[in-house]
Parts: C-alpha cells; structure tokens; sequence
C-alpha cells in the first residue's frame, strides 16, 4: 500500500493540474472549475490542512516531502500494527493527504469512523479525506455530522462550502463561507474560498477584491497568494498577476503560469465558436423539418388547391436546405 518513492513538490504542480484537466475540456465553464481545483478545494489542501486542526501529535511534523515521506512509512508500520489507535490512525490519515495519497487517508478513516462512530473530530477528518479524493456527496452526508448548530466548527464550514462550490451550488458555498467568517473574521483560507467561490461564478472582480483582502492578512500563505495570481490572470491583468506569483515562485514559473493562464483563455475562443456553429447547425435542422411538414400538409391539399400552393411550399423547402 505504500509507494516506494516520494512524490515531487515542484511548486507549480497545482498549475499544471488545472492545465490537464482545461484541456481535457477545454471550455470556458471548465476554466472557472479549474479555479476551484487550483486551491485543492482551499479548505483542504495538500500542504497543510486548512480545514481542521492538525492533531496535537502532529507538532513534529517534518516540513520537507522527503522527510514526509519518510515519516508516512514510520506511520504506516505503527498503524499496521494498532490501526485503532486514534491518534495514530489521525496522524497517518493526515500525514497520507498531505502525500496526496486520499484513497488511502479515506480508507484509514473510514476504518477509524467505524470504530468511534460518534466522534466528531473523525468525522471531520473523514469527511475531509472525502472531499480530497473526489467523494462529494459522501463527504456532504459525513461533513454535517462533525459539528452542532449550537457549536459550529468554521473549519468544517469551510469544508462544506468547498463541496457546494464543487458540486455547481456558489449561493450556498457562500452561505457557508460566512458563518465561517463570523466565527473567525478575516481568516485567510476562509477568504480565499470565497474569493474562489466568486471566480466560479464569474464574478472576477469581487473575486479579485476578496482575495486581496486574504493575502492582506497576517496567516496568509503562497496558496491564497497564487489563487490572486491566478484571479488576475483570469482578468487579463497580466504583469500584476506575475508579480504577485513571484512572491512564492521564481520568476520563471511565476512567467511560465501566468502564460498557462493565457494560453487557456486563448484556447476558449474557437469552442465558442464550435457552439455557435452547432446552434447554426440546427437552427437549419428546425427550418428544414418545418418546410418538410409544410410539403407534406400542402401536398394533401395540392388536389383541390392551384399548382401554385404547392410549388411555394417546394420553393420553401429549397430556400430553408440552402440556408
């Protein structure tokens, strides 16, 4: 189950995985669904887990992906050999998502749920595993059950908006951004996401204005950075948008993703105009099947009616297939 070598942590790696997936569709609608992706959902990122606190056992975390890795496989023997120990089992679930390895986290806690099914701080982590591995409707039955009405957690608030986000609902994402933000105002990673959830709505501007607002704050970090970068790209501001990746990138992948970005707008343009010329296409099927029923209703009548009649409904059908 584990992996013989460590992942890379190339910096951009988040970039090239929104330009695989625009490719793969290569649509404007696509474009904004990337935006989302870009963050990792922003509440559930790979680097470090905004969503929920990282268990106290945790403080020694090692920083670097080759000692991460290392850690995981430390984890991964201690777990094999006690998998319900919670703490372990939390340790090894988030260290896991942090590898990127969400199958597997979602596996170690969904074990673990089982165990203790009525503890909220592993329902949040499950929940969160499932988001990070593409479960969205698993991780909104699970996510509701790791917190109260009467003693909401912002992180899992987050959490929920970044699965409505994703699952096309921005108006109740959003719903749950706020709650998040009158628990802890400002947060940066909360900002973030509604910064993101605007941007899938189009809404580039205040998109631009709210992420602003989060890279203003004290705990903001190179992800909210580069989700601006990525806002202004997406709004043609070019230079504003390499300058603000040049804080967390060198100058050349800070150059290389804003020119990503350039080349994925470039690309929009001719889809725009296969879907026109799709509508085209049957706009002249709706005309020519309209004239063939009007041939048809007048050749019935053709035995009483003037010759006439029915050559106007010919020259009709005529007109419309050379439309």
């Amino acid at each position: 189950m584990r992996t013989s070598t460590p992942p890379s942590s190339a910096p951009s790696s988040r970039w090239k995985r929104v330009l695989a997936r625009y490719e793969r569709h290569a649509s404007t609608a696509c474009l904004f669904a990337a935006t989302l992706l870009l963050a990792g959902c922003q509440g559930i990122g790979q680097n470090h887990d905004i969503t929920g606190s990282i268990p106290s056992s945790e403080a020694g975390v090692p920083p670097s992906q080759q000692a991460l890795f290392r850690y995981a496989q430390d984890l991964g023997r201690r777990y094999d050999a006690n998998p319900n120990d919670k703490r372990i089992a939390l340790t090894y679930a988030h260290t896991l998502r942090r590898l990127t390895r969400y199958a597997q986290a979602v596996a170690v806690l969904q074990r673990l749920a089982a165990t203790y099914p009525k503890d909220m701080n592993i329902l949040g982590e499950y929940g969160k595993a499932l988001v990070d591995d593409g479960r969205l409707h698993q991780a909104a039955d699970v996510l509701p059950q790791a917190h109260t009405p009467e003693n909401p957690n912002w992180t899992i608030l987050s959490a929920q908006g970044s699965v409505a986000d994703q699952l096309g609902d921005h108006a109740q994402a959003r719903e749950y951004y706020e709650a998040a933000l009158k628990i802890v105002p400002n947060q940066p990673d909360v900002l973030s996401n509604l910064g993101l959830s605007y941007a899938l709505s189009k809404q580039l501007p205040l998109a631009e204005k709210t992420l602003k607002l989060a890279v203003a704050q004290p705990g903001a970090d190179a992800r909210v950075r580069q989700n601006l970068a990525l806002i202004l790209a997406l709004e043609g501001k070019f230079d504003a948008a390499q300058s603000v990746a040049r804080r967390d990138l060198s100058p050349l992948e800070a150059a290389e993703n804003v020119t990503a970005i350039r080349q994925m707008i470039a690309q929009a343009n001719p889809w725009n105009e296969i879907r026109a010329l799709d509508m085209k296409k049957s706009r002249k099927q709706a005309a020519r099947a309209h004239a063939a029923k009007t041939l048809a209703f007048e050749s019935r009548r053709s035995q009483t009616q003037p010759d006439g009649t029915l050559r106007l409904a010919a020259d009709h059908l005529t007109t419309a297939a050379a439309q």
